[in-house]
């Protein structure tokens, strides 16, 4: 059955694929919080103070809601009968409700009972609400609030939901804005729309984003086409990339280059000599990646400290398991077998890996790329001027970043330069809303600034720059334009009135 398929990736995603499987990459979300991980069996789970295994998950479809039972275990969540109108009671306003903390008979000590006893969230706050002496003389907008606050504090509540670039981009830009350069949702949108992103595409890309640009632009492409990454550094890296969890095939088509050999290629002085005097280990930056992602979860999970502290599992079991769910190829050291067999393999990862550089460089050397994507945490100007050879006429290019400044001298040195027509800086302006029955108005707290873009497209470069027959003549020609004496004016006869 496994060679039925034409993509040749193992377990191949398509349409009619919902199903949650061992070994998937799966977003966590709880309310407005999200969190990516891969799904494991007896592998913990840390996600907003609460604890719990992702077994019982397998098999169900994405959008799932489960809840957490006792010992961690997750259940499928029950749709419940919404309560009827007629016996629900409502106050015509707050202003004799006193906020003192006596309104409520259980005390914590009876919450935590109710907790030990195995009583589930939802008849807590069921008694809670019995409890209260002020709930029945509040709003009905307010009891509303109340309910969904006590919801959000005692029931365990989460939905598992498929990765995307909208998720992903909500979730890292929510937690941890600096990996991403501070880039928002919306101006990733644009930075694919501006950038034309399609499938069968050939693309260059140099991001610093932990891999979020690359992935966006690979779920788009979706598989067809083929994508050059340049990156800085020993590797790239691509922790945000794994969350997307694509299959084989897509990583068929994606190539990457050093960019500090981007000037020898483009000078021509380039060859593969110069890859293999790299003191360079694809193994150690596979696992390097790999450390970078445990590191980046395990920084997501701070505000889950105090949770973890009560748990007997140790620190280093928890590094070690987190870095195998991140890096599959991750061995530990007594299944890698020999030092001999290690070696080879190291050196066998090394020669593929240069291998695929050399096409990459050949890709490049072609300099008919159909777009460029620039969001790095680098100066644009160099970035842009250097790589914009490598792009065809006719093609967009985008380049992000944080401030407007460095984009302003970009753009000054790109009209400088020429070769690029329709340059726009540009900064998206978003403002989320509530829409609630009779309480739709925009939210009080919104996004100071998504960061700012610079898009334009190539054009060929005046025929007269590349001859030096041409230019000479066109010099002459403004050389005699020059030496014209300019038109008279005539004097307006005087009137002897």
């Amino acid at each position: 059955m496994e060679d039925s398929g034409e993509q040749p990736g193992p377990q191949p995603p398509h349409p009619g694929d919902h199903r949650i499987r061992d070994g998937d990459y799966v977003v966590l979300k709880r309310e407005d919080v999200f969190k990516a991980v891969q799904v494991q069996r007896r592998k913990k789970v840390t996600f907003e103070k609460q604890w719990f295994y992702l077994d019982n998950v397998i098999g169900h479809s994405y959008g799932t809601t489960f809840e957490v039972t006792n010992g961690g275990s997750l259940q499928p969540k029950k749709k419940k009968e919404e309560p009827t109108s007629e016996t629900k009671e409502a106050g015509t306003d707050n202003r004799n409700i006193i906020d003192d903390g006596k309104s409520q008979k259980l005390t914590q000590d009876d919450i935590k009972a109710l907790k030990d006893k195995g009583i589930k969230g939802e008849e807590i706050v069921q008694q809670l609400i019995e409890n209260s002496t002020t709930f029945r003389d509040k709003t009905e907008f307010a009891q509303d609030k109340y309910i969904k606050k006590k919801k959000k504090k005692y029931e365990a509540i989460i939905t598992v939901v498929k990765p995307s670039t909208r998720i992903l981009s909500v979730m890292y830009y929510a937690r941890e804005p600096g990996k991403i350069n501070h880039m928002r949702y919306d101006t990733l949108a644009q930075m694919l729309t501006l950038g034309n992103i399609r499938a069968g595409n050939k693309m260059i890309v140099m991001e610093t984003c932990a891999g979020l640009v690359l992935g966006a632009m690979m779920e788009r492409m979706g598989g067809f086409g083929s994508i050059i990454q340049l990156y800085p550094g020993g590797g790239p890296v691509r922790a945000a990339t794994a969350c997307f969890g694509f299959p084989e095939s897509f990583l068929s088509g994606l190539y990457e280059f050093p960019l500090n050999k981007v000037d020898s290629l483009l000078n021509g002085t380039f060859s593969a000599e110069m890859l293999s005097s790299e003191p360079k280990d694809s193994a150690s930056v596979e696992e390097s990646n790999g450390t970078l992602e445990e590191k980046q979860a395990s920084e997501q999970e701070n505000e889950d400290s105090m949770a973890e502290a009560s748990e007997s599992n140790p620190p280093e079991e928890q590094e070690t398991m987190e870095i195998v769910s991140q890096d599959p190829e991750y061995k530990e050291p007594k299944e890698r077998g020999s030092r001999k067999d290690y070696i080879q393999e190291k050196q066998k990862r090394q020669e593929e890996q240069r291998k695929r550089q050399l096409e990459a460089a050949a890709l490049l050397s072609e300099r008919n790329a159909d777009g460029l994507i620039v969001a790095s945490r680098f100066h644009p100007t160099p970035l842009l001027l250097s790589l914009l050879d490598f792009v065809a006429p006719s093609r967009p290019f985008v380049a992000y970043c944080q401030y407007k400044e460095p984009l302003l001298e970009c753009y000054t040195k790109l009209r400088e330069r020429g070769g690029v027509i329709n340059l726009r800086l540009s900064e998206t302006w978003l403002r989320n809303y509530q829409v609630l029955p009779d309480r739709s108005h925009p939210k009080l707290l919104m996004s100071g600034g998504g960061g700012y873009l610079l898009s334009g497209f190539t054009v060929a470069m005046d025929n007269l720059r590349a001859d030096p027959s041409l230019k000479s003549n066109a010099s002459t020609l403004e050389l005699h334009k020059t030496e014209e004496p300019a038109a008279k004016k005539r004097k307006c006869p005087e009137s002897d009135s």
